[in-house]
């Protein structure tokens, strides 16, 4: 059961628009780590091309990505950018998942070692430990932001009050999570590409009165 009558009412009518969203796109826990790694500062289209590249040889999985030379790897994830940096930053969080991959530790705890790998922050951490990991904490972007501004739920200053937010408003479910973390993300898009057709609408109409101004001042 929800906790929060608007936030349902909100989830109802997304998922009634967009569908389900079966995030997160991974065959694996371990590619989603792939994943939220290279996803950083880029476009998931640019992570596919790169996770398929290392399927595509054989090596996406913790030992093969640890036995790669670096400049091996950084080639096999150009595509996502930074990729000298996201090589380094991967291969880091590959020997944290070997450390942690069985853990039964609080999820918490788990955060903070997480948080603890140069090159993980508060979303990415949250990312692993909920589609990976399968732990209830809710995933926070710039997406939730804007979905709470716009519908008048909640304006916070920091990554946490925002997680705290959702976490204290609907039950605790992995399942919700993911799904409502997708869905946000989905109805950002869509806020986009309403933004895009408006401009390209106001375009025309300034044009189209630019013509019809022209012609009515003509001799």
């Amino acid at each position: 059961m929800f906790m929060n009558k608007v936030l349902r009412d909100l989830y109802i009518e997304m998922l009634a628009e967009h569908g389900h969203q079966h995030w997160w796109p991974a065959e694996t826990p371990y590619e989603v780590l792939v994943g939220a790694i290279l996803t950083q500062n880029t476009n998931w289209k640019n992570v596919e091309m790169a996770i398929a590249k290392l399927k595509k040889v054989g090596s996406l999985s913790p030992y093969r990505i640890l036995g790669m030379h670096n400049r091996k790897l950084e080639k096999l994830i150009r595509s996502s950018g930074y990729y000298k940096q996201k090589a380094e930053r991967l291969k880091a969080a590959t020997k944290k998942w070997l450390a942690l991959r069985n853990s039964k530790a609080d999820t918490m705890w788990l955060r903070e070692e997480w948080l603890s790998v140069k090159g993980i922050g508060k979303e990415t951490a949250d990312s692993i430990l909920l589609y990976a990991f399968k732990r209830p904490i809710f995933v926070v972007d710039a997406y939730t932001k804007l979905f709470c501004s716009h519908h008048g739920l909640f304006e916070g200053m920091e990554y946490d009050q925002y997680r705290s937010f959702f976490e204290s408003h609907l039950p605790s479910s992995v399942p919700l999570f993911k799904e409502y973390h997708a869905l946000i993300v989905e109805w950002a898009k869509g806020q986009k590409r309403k933004a895009i057709i408006r401009k390209t609408e106001i375009k025309h109409r300034l044009a189209d009165l630019a013509q019809v101004d022209t012609k009515s001042t003509s001799p």
